[in-house]
């Protein structure tokens, strides 16, 4: 090739260097200048047009890039080109793979390898392409064209990998296994290689196994690896004795592996149904030998493997007929003791590491199939359990009532809680998380538990002192405390439905957040806490902190993004999105570059998983639903201008797309990636709030968990699917009840014909699936919405979907206003009696979310979400259809007759628009009225405080003026660092910034409606002198 030769397509390299240097260092104009200098002297060089075009792309400048990319493209193609290298070719397919223009990018490829078809460098660029393209017949025919000739086992491997993707992706791809064993049997002839990946897909375990145990097997690099391999097949075979000892193997490895004790018992005990009770105590008895030297070879505290695999034996024995659980209680309690000392550093410390690994893309290789990768919410999960209480969590389920007290007695037993040390503060935190995965406290009084909580505050003070000489960054001792503290206080408001508890909560993790600002568990908490009280402001500032980036976008997002999109604060929520869908594209657009790597490094388990990875992140739910809330909220941003609303909808082909990615087919096969153990327990899913909901004084432990689980699983099949599939309807309505208004009106004008049939007709299709989505038919749907406008039915049996139901109303009212026959019964499409029905709807909507409304803040429930939703979306939407309706009929230069003034047609129309503004301005503004109201800033305050000034031993009082004595108490025996902390603390305070946020909701809510007003005002103007 001639870069190998000192030239660079041709152009001598030292001429080219001085220009990379300049695009790598982002000097893009200095870059271009020495571009243009070389073009001057190489003006038909594909290679200096090739740079060029990538600059201007780096500059962005995407059309001026694409042009010169095709002038690049055609010299290329022309006989004039004696230098065809892979250089060139390289940089023209970075320049159209970032201008999403790939199939560009293959043509030249495709062109080179006809030209040159022995040009192995060319044939492996074009093989990269296809990768890039997820073409995988392609990237098999390639990589045996390149195996025929060179005949490199590399080349062969690629082919059976692009197999294998076939079987995971097309259908029909099961029978391509055959051809693939009969590749590689044709190779080991002469190599003795074979692949047993291949035939385990195939279910050949023995000659996967035959082939493990031969050559093969010392190409795996790491024994470990090996074993496991042969450890699965072996257990798929049915060797079930054979699995167990291979499992064993890897335990004396690994002995921290924490799946390989339950696999081995597993494999021991496999068929166990067919074994004799003696027989299954035998192997039992064996295991635990095992275990046991394996515990006595390895005297480390931070292998916990063996020690959960004796617990795990002793479970099997209970389940295998022995109704003695001390033994398992002995286990469990052998388990605490021993680890508690490294409860809180070593455990949290290496995860600390490793959550400051997730913010690059490399996690992403670390599990890209099993989704979320393992340090994204897992680890966050770990974290929070670090007393490892979690790890046997399993294990506590299976005890009695009067084991689980027993239990807690020997843990309790044990310490000496009065002493500070960090083996005390362990066994407190171990008592209390026992306490808290059984659910005890879930039954405990009221005064008990408001005791516990307090204990559990005054613990987490008077141990500050073993932190005193910890970083900042580093994680204290007892943190735990402060978040079951929380989530106890959290408890006792949703049985009282007293406020003041729910405020302790949040200054309970304030107060923690104020001594150590990195805790991020505080701040999950504090975001849903904020977000249910309605300091929206506060919530979105705590989730900023977290600094969630790549990955964790796709599976954290859930705790902030469904209350934002439901705010006043659309910036706010169009960042959030912006971020979101940033991330998601780049990923999508650049995760075969891992591919090819992986294909390059030979890592071709790892192709598999990428590509399933970005498969799975293709196919998400909440890539589907953002996608139609960036478009909604550039819609209800820019909803007061009808020529930006235009563009908008012109941007995103007028909503088709997103009708198209709603189908049935696309709408089966979605994922969900949200990583909801990271939730607090009273909301397990974005659509679910137990605080929302009476408290059941009847229920137990088991069935909350039960009903959690069950919410849980739901969540793929509830109604964040038909959310989804209704968002992504709603921008294409909207230009359909724009587009089919303007052009009846205007053909009406012109007394001509209609020709707006056919997006009448893709309207209803669009309604009856909008209807649907609400779980009614159109015929229905609309005779509950004539219903509810006239007085016949209830708003409050529709309310959860409300505002669906109003923009349901504001699309057919476009639709029965541009359709040739008569939408409602009873009317004509002349008729203004669609426009009242709009009018009667949404005043009887809001008026009643203002009459049922609260005072906000001090009074929970307050309707500020659920309004501004009716504000920004089905207001906006028939606000658009108004000003469309008046677009279409103001006049366009017509002179007066002679006769008198100018006939219009279209007076009745414009009656009832100007009915219709009048009623959405006196109903919005009734919304401003009420919320002038609310922003009383002091009443708000005092009422508030005064849920914290309780005197009583059994009301909340007690923990906010313990946190308040313990600030101002606050002496250099808990570390200079941390007293100053606390210097600025007061529980006030954190009221005062509650009410501020409360006040800032509210100005932003009436600063929508003031626009809308202003809005309101001119149309009424305009209407007036049209009138007249």
């Amino acid at each position: 090739m001639a870069s190998k030769f000192g030239l660079a397509g041709g152009i001598p390299e030292r001429r080219v260097r001085p220009i990379w240097d300049a695009v790598d260092s982002r000097q893009y104009k200095a870059a271009l200048k020495l571009c243009t200098g070389l073009l001057a002297k190489h003006p038909t060089s594909p290679y200096a047009l090739a740079l060029k075009a990538l600059i201007l792309e780096r500059m962005g400048k995407p059309d001026e890039a694409l042009s010169v990319s095709l002038n690049a493209k055609e010299l290329l193609y022309s006989d004039n080109i004696f230098h065809f290298d892979d250089i060139t070719l390289s940089t023209l397919q970075i320049v159209f793979q970032r201008l999403d223009r790939l199939d560009l990018a293959t043509s030249c490829y495709e062109y080179a390898c006809t030209k040159y078809p022995s040009n192995l460098e060319l044939m492996m660029g074009l093989f990269n392409c296809y990768v890039r393209e997820y073409s995988y017949v392609k990237q098999q025919q390639t990589a045996l064209k390149m195996y025929k000739t060179v005949g490199e086992e590399r080349f062969l491997l690629w082919a059976v990998c692009s197999i294998q993707l076939q079987v995971h992706f097309t259908s029909g791809g099961v029978k391509l296994l055959a051809l693939a064993e009969a590749l590689l049997k044709k190779h080991i002839n002469s190599h003795s290689l074979h692949e047993p990946e291949v035939l385990e897909q195939q279910e050949k375990y023995d000659a996967a196994l035959e082939v493990l145990s031969g050559d093969l097997g010392s190409l795996l690099g790491r024994e470990e690896d090996k074993l496991r391999l042969q450890g699965r097949l072996l257990a798929q075979a049915s060797s079930y004795a054979a699995a167990s000892e291979i499992y064993q193997k890897v335990l004396e490895s690994c002995t921290g592996e924490h799946t390989c004790p339950s696999c081995s018992v597993d494999s021991a005990l496999s068929n166990k149904t067919s074994l004799s009770q003696e027989l299954v105590e035998s192997r039992l008895t064996s295991a635990l030998s095992f275990v046991q030297r394996l515990q006595e070879n390895n005297s480390s505290d931070c292998v916990r493997g063996p020690h959960l695999a004796d617990i795990e034996i002793e479970r099997q024995r209970c389940l295998n007929g022995n109704p003695n659980n001390i033994k398992l209680m002995e286990a469990l309690v052998k388990y605490f003791h021993r680890f508690v000392l490294i409860l809180e550093k070593t455990i949290v410390n290496s995860l600390h590491w490793a959550l400051g690994e997730i913010s690059g893309l490399s996690t992403l290789m670390v599990n890209p199939h099993g989704f979320p990768p393992p340090w994204s919410g897992r680890s966050w999960q770990i974290l929070e359990d670090s007393s490892l209480a979690s790890d046997v969590e399993i294990y506590l389920h299976m005890l009695s009532g009067n084991e689980i007290s027993e239990l807690l007695d020997e843990i309790s037993g044990s310490f000496d809680a009065s002493s500070v040390s960090v083996n005390t503060l362990g066994l407190t935190i171990t008592l209390f998380k026992v306490q808290e995965l059984l659910g005890t406290l879930f039954t405990k009084p009221t005064a008990e538990l408001q005791g516990i909580a307090k204990r559990m505050v005054d613990t987490f003070y008077k141990n500050l002192s073993l932190s005193n000489e910890l970083d900042p960054q580093e994680s204290m001792y007892g943190e735990e405390l402060l978040s079951m503290a929380s989530s106890i206080l959290v408890q006792l408001y949703w049985r009282t439905r007293n406020l003041g508890y729910l405020l302790e909560a949040i200054l309970v993790l304030e107060f923690g957040l104020t001594v150590r600002k990195y805790v991020w568990q505080y701040k999950i908490i504090l975001v849903h806490l904020y977000s249910y009280l309605g300091a929206l402001p506060l919530a979105h500032k705590w989730y900023i902190t977290l600094e969630v980036k790549n990955i964790l976008l796709e599976s954290v997002s859930h705790h902030i993004l469904p209350q934002m999109l439901n705010s006043p604060f659309l910036q706010h929520a169009a960042d959030l999105v912006k971020d979101y869908l940033k991330f998601m594209d780049d990923h999508l657009k650049e995760s075969a570059d891992l591919t090819c790597l992986a294909y390059r490094h030979r890592t071709y388990s790892k192709v598999i998983e990428f590509v399933q990875f970005k498969d799975r992140l293709q196919r998400s739910m909440q890539y589907l639903s953002v996608k139609s809330d960036s478009v909604m909220l550039h819609l209800k941003q820019k909803a007061d201008s009808l020529d930006e609303v235009e563009s908008i909808l012109e941007s995103v082909s007028h909503g088709t797309k997103l009708v198209e990615l709603s189908n049935d087919d696309s709408m089966k096969h979605l994922t969900f990636n949200e990583d909801l153990e990271a939730r607090p327990w009273w909301t397990p899913t974005s659509s679910v709030n137990f605080l929302s909901e009476p408290f059941d004084e009847g229920s137990t432990p088991a069935s909350f968990r039960t009903k959690m689980c069950k919410h849980k699983s739901n969540e793929k099949d509830g109604p964040k699917l038909k959310d989804a599939e209704r968002k992504s309807l709603v921008p294409r309505l909207v230009y359909l009840s724009m587009h089919g208004c303007m052009t009846f009106l205007r053909e009406s004008e012109s007394n001509g014909a209609s020709s707006n049939v056919n997006a009448a007709g893709e309207t209803k299709t669009l309604l009856e699936k909008y209807a649907r989505s609400i779980g009614y038919s159109f015929d229905d749907a609309l005779s509950i919405v004539l219903g509810m406008s006239s007085g016949n039915k209830a708003v409050k049996d529709f309310a959860p979907d409300i505002v669906s139901w109003m923009s349901f109303a504001a699309f057919i009212n476009a639709w029965n206003l541009c359709s040739t026959e008569p939408v409602i019964p009873g009317t004509d499409r002349s008729s203004p009696n669609s426009w009242q029905i709009v009018d009667n709807l949404f005043k009887t909507c809001i008026e009643e979310q203002l009459t049922d409304a609260s005072q906000m803040l001090t009074s929970l429930g307050n309707n500020i979400p659920l309004l501004a939703r009716m504000v920004t979306e089905p207001i906006s939407w028939h606000l658009l259809v108004i000003q469309s309706c008046m677009r279409a009929m103001t006049p366009q230069g017509k002179k007066k007759k002679k006769g008198g003034p100018l006939e219009r047609p279209n007076t009745p129309h414009l009656q009832a628009i100007q009915i219709s503004v009048n009623c959405m301005a006196d109903t919005l503004q009734s919304v401003q009225t009420w919320l002038s109201d609310q922003m009383r800033q002091e009443q708000a305050l005092d009422a508030l405080l005064l849920h914290l000034q309780g005197t009583s031993t059994d009301g909340p009082g007690q923990i906010s003026r313990t946190l308040d004595e313990s600030a101002a108490a606050a002496s250099s025996e808990i570390g200079c660092r941390i007293t100053q902390s606390l210097e600025p603390w007061s529980s006030a305070g954190v009221v005062r910034r509650i009410v501020r946020a409360g006040d800032e909701t509210i100005a932003e809510l009436k600063k929508m409606c003031a626009q809308k007003l202003k809005l309101l005002k001119s149309a009424s103007a305009s209407l007036s002198s049209m009138l007249h």
